[in-house]
């Protein structure tokens, strides 16, 4: 059977920099245009509205200088709207070449808020598209309010498809705008479409209002439609629209009579990537980006998996770029405590694990959180092992801060029974502190960790004029791994994370 082939187009440079708080630098914009066309390879990317700034300006001028020296031009489209041309002398001056017209699906949006007939809205529809074609420019066709347009007005719906496929456009773009179809609606309306205009490229554009976008963008494919618009991590106005990730991990095992062009393996940095640039993290949870999604937490999992791979399905990590975790609480069991000795390359006979693992349990019901890097902590506190002792003690230390002076730290530190003196300034007391230390592993040619990360919260269960935890993350040449402090003083609970990664090192 051969397959059909179906146009992916991600929005997130235009609909998902709608999510509230979430705005795009010009240079930022043609990271990710880049990153999207050539290395996750979506056939079209939706960059921007028109008219809406000078940075937009800038940055559609940025991205389409580039996608005309690489052959993207024709794959980047920017929205714009029935305003006698307006807009489309904004997208000449950009070097834009493809326009996705903004235009009303429904006669509830028509009637009450451009206060025109069909007839006008048409009419002035058709000299956009004219002019358009004059300029050499593309238009595909928005129908905006689409689905309930179909729900309510659906003569008015079919009126103004009779009139557009006259027109010399590319393709119409049906959105679920306000994202109310269930996925039995969207099949229906769709089919209807797609069987009535049988040579009109048709676009399903899902919002996820109500958690059903994948399965809408499902139905929207066995209906026939040839193009879908995703966007990375689900970014998008309100609950957001159909997730990228999810729409082409369910069309590669599902959907077999359909054929993609998005690169799997990509999926997970660009999601990673748009995360950092917008400041919106993915929430654990999320389906093949989310951080726990190849996390095994029950002991039972981790024990199926050495036995035949027995809680494995087809969404393998290696296939995002990703590797399977084993979590540790009070359901891991010595399965999963095994699985991350493995990876720190540690053994315990079976008297050591089972202390081991019932020590992990007691920590699971206070709710503590324990990961790998605890491990040999744990190890060391249940069997008073030698091999796994403190070694580093930070005895001491005087932390000052000034208005109009650097921060400094004076530091007293032993190491494996030495001990040392030093001090630093900084840009605060933290770095002050680090700076003195590193003067410390200076002297003695030692080398330390590079921190990457630093995070501070309430720990779960306290509030805010309690304790506070401080998790960093370190880099070696390695590995990364990630250390935690706990104490009323923030700079504090830092400190003790960092002595809890000089033991480790």
């Amino acid at each position: 059977m051969s397959k059909r082939t179906v146009e992916i187009m991600d929005t997130t440079l235009r609909d998902g920099e709608q999510t509230s708080g979430v705005s795009f630098s010009a240079s930022e914009k043609l990271t990710l245009a880049k990153l999207l066309l050539e290395e996750l390879k979506v056939d079209r990317i939706e960059i921007a509205s028109a008219r809406v700034s000078d940075g937009e300006f800038e940055a559609v001028k940025n991205i389409t200088d580039w996608a005309k020296t690489e052959g993207f031009l024709s794959n980047v489209e920017v929205l714009t709207f029935v305003d006698g041309g307006v807009s489309l002398d904004w997208m000449k001056q950009s070097g834009a070449r493809v326009q996705n017209l903004l235009t009303k699906g429904s006669l509830n949006h028509l009637t009450h808020q451009l206060k025109k007939t069909p007839a006008q809205h048409f009419k002035d529809i058709e000299v956009v598209v004219s002019k358009a074609r004059e300029q050499g420019i593309e238009t595909n066709v928005y129908l905006e309010d689409w689905s309930n347009g179909m729900r309510n007005s659906p003569e008015y719906v079919f009126q103004y498809l009779d009139f557009l496929v006259t027109l010399p456009i590319k393709r119409i773009l049906l959105p679920d705008t306000l994202g109310v179809l269930t996925h039995q609606e969207t099949f229906q309306f769709l089919h209807k479409i797609v069987e009535r205009y049988p040579n009109t490229h048709f676009d399903f554009h899902g919002h996820n209002d109500y958690d059903l976008s994948v399965a809408n963008v499902m139905e929207a494919l066995k209906a026939g439609v040839h193009g879908l618009h995703l966007t990375v991590n689900g970014m998008g106005e309100r609950a957001g629209n159909a997730p990228l990730a999810s729409v082409v991990a369910v069309v590669n095992d599902f959907m077999p009579e359909i054929s993609i062009g998005v690169k799997e393996s990509s999926l997970f940095k660009v999601s990673k990537l748009v995360s950092a640039f917008t400041g919106f993290s993915i929430p654990m949870n999320k389906p093949i980006v989310g951080d726990n999604v190849f996390t095994q937490t029950a002991g039972i999992h981790a024990d199926g998996d050495s036995k035949k791979n027995l809680y494995f399905n087809d969404l393998l990590p290696e296939r995002f770029g990703r590797k399977r975790k084993y979590a540790l609480g009070k359901t891991s069991g010595k399965a999963n405590i095994q699985k991350n000795l493995q990876e720190l390359g540690l053994t315990l006979n079976d008297e050591e694990l089972k202390k081991v693992t019932e020590r992990i349990i007691e920590l699971g019901d206070k709710k503590e959180r324990v990961t790998k890097e605890d491990l040999p902590y744990i190890i060391s506190d249940v069997l008073n092992s030698e091999l796994h002792q403190q070694r580093v003690f930070v005895k001491s230390y005087v932390l000052t801060h000034s208005k109009g002076l650097k921060p400094s730290t004076t530091l007293s530190i032993e190491i494996e029974g030495k001990l040392y003196e030093e001090n630093a300034q900084g840009d605060g007391q933290f770095d002050a502190f680090i700076n003195a230390l590193k003067k410390v592993y200076q002297k003695e040619k030692r080398e330390l960790p590079k921190l990457i990360d630093y995070a501070v919260r309430i720990p779960p269960g306290s509030n805010s004029d309690a304790l506070c935890e401080t998790i960093i993350t370190w880099q070696t040449k390695d590995k990364d791994f990630i250390t935690r402090g706990l104490d009323s003083d923030q700079t504090v609970s830092a400190i003790k994370a960092t002595e809890k990664m000089l033991n480790l090192v």
